[in-house]
């Protein structure tokens, strides 16, 4: 696909979840194959130019997500492309089975887009948060787990989870007016991490919206006079396991995620520091293993503390306890 300045910033500001639109409308005349099947939600994630442009391509089987799971299934089998997108927790969750055996089990190739993951839909509650989607999908065998960076790198996922033989999930992040994080084309590969910045001191291994927090973090450490790395794991499973051995040289390793610090990228990368021996100390940083009230994107990342400033107080704390 054709990658310039202009869409790179088109993409910024719409956000995640409505890139998906456009990038399928690029996508299509690369992969004749590709079928895309939503749940009522082709405004949403940006599809309603798809829908009308290619009506046989589009299937919407209104608010059925185990049926959408299910067809998508029917349609790999075939031997067609097919992305299917809703709303993260009902993406994941509320068509789980499905999910284990006709993508884990039975290994269809089907690529799954959760649209406005993590806090992005806080104003709504709980109901529509999803802090657990990471954790649930890691658990079922076979299932790639990608969280990108930013606009740019949903494309990214999107093309390369399409052209792998292999189910995936992309967990979509933030709001419109997404960061830039990726300001020029670049080599994306599932389950190879990228480095942002080098430093000595501190790596964070950061997903999804957290990215562009992490380095702004690194920013503020460095005034500090404390050299940190920015790791930007857009793959969760599988996860770089070389990054994290890479990392075994720095005083303190941080995680920065917009998920539940209970089975994320946190307890990933956790479960490969623990194979080695005089592993740095890891800290933390997610959402609170608890249902908090609901609120507006920004009020919930001051609320979890993960703002760039909240970061660097309680890392500035954790090294002044070492």
């Amino acid at each position: 696909m054709k990658i310039d300045e202009r869409s790179i910033k088109i993409w910024s500001t719409i956000g995640q979840r409505a890139t998906v639109g456009m990038a399928a409308l690029e996508l299509v005349k690369e992969i004749d194959e590709l079928i895309i099947v939503t749940c009522d939600v082709s405004t949403s994630a940006g599809l309603d130019r798809f829908r009308k442009t290619y009506p046989n391509k589009f299937v919407d089987v209104g608010i059925a997500e185990q049926n959408m799971i299910g067809i998508a299934a029917g349609l790999a089998s075939e031997n067609f492309k097919v992305l299917t997108t809703t709303f993260a927790p009902f993406q994941t969750m509320r068509c789980l089975e499905q999910i284990k055996v006709n993508l884990g089990y039975m290994k269809q190739n089907v690529c799954m887009v959760g649209i406005a993951s993590g806090l992005s839909l806080g104003a709504l509650g709980y109901t529509h948060c999803c802090i657990e989607d990471i954790g649930v999908l890691r658990s079922i065998p076979g299932i790639t787990i990608i969280s990108p960076s930013d606009a740019f790198e949903t494309v990214k996922a999107m093309e390369a989870s399409l052209k792998s033989i292999n189910p995936t999930y992309i967990r979509l992040t933030g709001t419109s007016n997404n960061p830039i994080v990726n300001k020029a084309d670049y080599k994306f590969e599932i389950g190879k991490s990228i480095k942002l910045k080098d430093g000595d001191d501190i790596t964070i291994f950061s997903c999804g919206s957290m990215v562009y927090e992490s380095l702004e973090v690194a920013k503020r450490l460095e005034q500090e006079k404390i050299s940190t790395s920015v790791i930007n794991m857009h793959t969760i499973k599988p996860i770089d396991k070389q990054a994290i051995i890479n990392a075994q040289k720095s005083k303190m390793i941080v995680t920065i995620e917009e998920h539940n610090i209970i089975g994320g990228l946190g307890s990933a990368v956790a479960e490969v520091k623990s194979t080695i021996k005089n592993y740095p100390k890891q800290i933390f940083f997610g959402v609170d293993d608890k249902y908090s009230k609901g609120g507006s994107y920004n009020f919930l990342k001051e609320n979890y503390r993960l703002s760039a400033d909240m970061i660097v107080k309680d890392i500035l704390i954790q090294l002044n306890h070492e």
